[in-house]
């Protein structure tokens, strides 16, 4: 055992004795944060014009600060892109993490000197943990590969801007520069395929220990690096036990992911956002991811059930159950107040608290009622593949309202197959089958004749690379939505 893989594992023990400290505390912990945002905050122009001197609780909040979007929050963050300071938050950002997708174009979420060391200390925490947990270690002497965006950074008023995964290259600590890959040249390629092969280039001949990225894009990397080398990724890293994830479920991805590899790996899943880092997974033995209460975040949490109903609650970490679908609302030492992230997530565990992410409060299929989350249709693939050879590479769920033929309506499941089923209808029966009996409101449109079963149309390969490219959203931290309540993803992979 190597001296710095002994360091490690002493550094680790450290961090988790910390890590226990909040969690057993969790209330006592959140209202410290609370009672420390407002106060900070007070003189701000969002604290002036929401009273923050008169907020003494959460109560009072909630009375205080309606929840927002970032539409909802615009006119205050233009502000601050403006390069007005005091309006959020004490002072002025020390970057934008500049995103799209919204109505209006792209996203400037700040990133203050306050809120930076927490995205830091999280993705090095979760790495700590999971030694404190296994008690290994080596893969610290090896290679560690984190396929981000583009470091490169703008300026807009004096602040700069960039992807919040190449802002925080800049902040990767001295002891890990060495074994970090990619290059800085090559991590700066903006096409995601020229930067991809690049990778592969660099890295093929390398003692690869850890690999971290968004799932989709990391296979595109292991099935370029196999087909440069003929290997399977874990022939040609032998030492490569740990991929690092998040944004995603990996579950769909595991059985690719194993079959490119060639042998299972060791997994730990990252809550990340530009707004926050938000929780990790800290148990190989437990999924759920242990919510950071203490990363200068305050929660609130919405039943996703009433979260459209004008009468909602707002509940604090105290409030809240096990398996019950919440629209996660934060507040943060970078100037979010009663944020609407869209993330919804349930509860694992309330001692400590651990969550995972159960999709998003826009991306669900509810055209006939029936209420259908990501999570569900991960979990009917999950099942449906299960003990089978089948493998998926990627997929999306769509209504489809008017079929011909007098046809009932239905879910259409688009399916892009590495192992097709030998049997189609009895693969997509088992995802039904699964999809009902997690979601009574299905279950009750396809027994009452409202709905006929799910169909399935597999589509070509590397059609949602394609769909991904022709939107401008190849690569990098974008995510495919893994279902739909409209035809408008249906509709252009069909043209595809």
């Amino acid at each position: 055992m190597s001296l710095k893989s002994i360091a490690a594992k002493l550094f680790a023990g450290y961090i988790q004795r910390k890590t226990d400290a909040w969690a057993s505390r969790p209330v006592e912990t959140q209202q410290r944060i609370f009672s420390d945002l407002i106060s900070k905050a007070g003189q701000t122009s969002f604290g002036k014009d929401h009273g923050f001197d008169q907020i003494f609780s959460p109560a009072d909040f909630a009375r205080r600060v309606p929840v927002r979007d970032y539409e909802e929050l615009k006119s205050y963050v233009d502000l601050v892109v403006q390069g007005k300071p005091d309006v959020l938050w004490p002072g002025k950002p020390l970057y934008f993490a500049k995103t799209s997708g919204t109505t209006s174009g792209a996203k400037y979420i700040p990133l203050t000197k306050e809120s930076m060391p927490y995205h830091i200390s999280a993705a090095r925490n979760a790495i700590l943990s999971y030694i404190a947990d296994t008690g290994k270690a080596d893969f610290v002497d090896g290679k560690m590969i984190f396929l981000q965006g583009s470091p490169e950074l703008e300026e807009k008023n004096g602040i700069k801007l960039g992807r919040l995964s190449g802002i925080a290259a800049h902040f990767v600590p001295g002891y890990l520069q060495r074994n970090r890959m990619p290059s800085w040249e090559t991590n700066c390629i903006e096409d995601w395929e020229t930067k991809v092969d690049a990778v592969v280039e660099e890295t093929h001949a390398e003692n690869m220990t850890v690999i971290s990225g968004i799932p989709s894009w990391v296979q595109m990397y292991f099935e370029r690096l196999q087909r440069k080398t003929g290997k399977k990724v874990g022939e040609l890293f032998p030492d490569f036990n740990l991929f690092i994830y998040g944004g995603v479920n990996f579950e769909p991805y595991r059985a690719k992911f194993e079959s490119l590899i060639g042998r299972k790996v060791d997994s730990i899943e990252l809550f990340p956002a530009s707004e926050g880092f938000f929780a990790y997974q800290d148990k190989q033995a437990d999924k759920g991811m242990l919510l950071l209460l203490d990363a200068g975040i305050f929660y609130e949490f919405i039943k996703a059930d009433e979260f459209f109903n004008e009468n909602h609650r707002r509940l604090t970490i105290g409030e809240v159950e096990l398996n019950t679908n919440y629209v996660m609302i934060i507040s943060t030492n970078a100037g979010l107040w009663a944020y609407n992230l869209g993330d919804t997530i349930q509860f694992t565990s309330l001692k400590p608290y651990k969550v995972v992410v159960s999709g998003r409060i826009k991306h669900f299929i509810s055209a006939f009622g029936e209420h259908v989350i990501a999570k569900e249709v991960e979990q009917a693939m999950q099942d449906a593949v299960s003990g089978t050879n089948i493998q998926i590479s990627e997929f999306t769920v769509a209504p489809q309202i008017t079929p011909e033929n007098d046809e009932l309506p239905y879910h259409e499941w688009f399916i892009e197959f590495e192992q097709e089923p030998k049997d189609l209808k009895a693969f997509a029966t088992a995802l039904d089958e699964s999809l009902q009996q997690q979601n009574s409101y299905y279950w009750d449109l396809i027994n009452g004749k409202v709905l006929q079963p799910l169909k399935i149309t597999p589509v070509v390969r590397d059609a949602f690379q394609n769909y991904m490219k022709s939107i401008g959203k190849l690569g990098g931290q974008n995510k495919l939505p893994r279902l739909s309540n409209d035809r408008k993803i249906a509709d252009l992979l069909e043209k595809l």
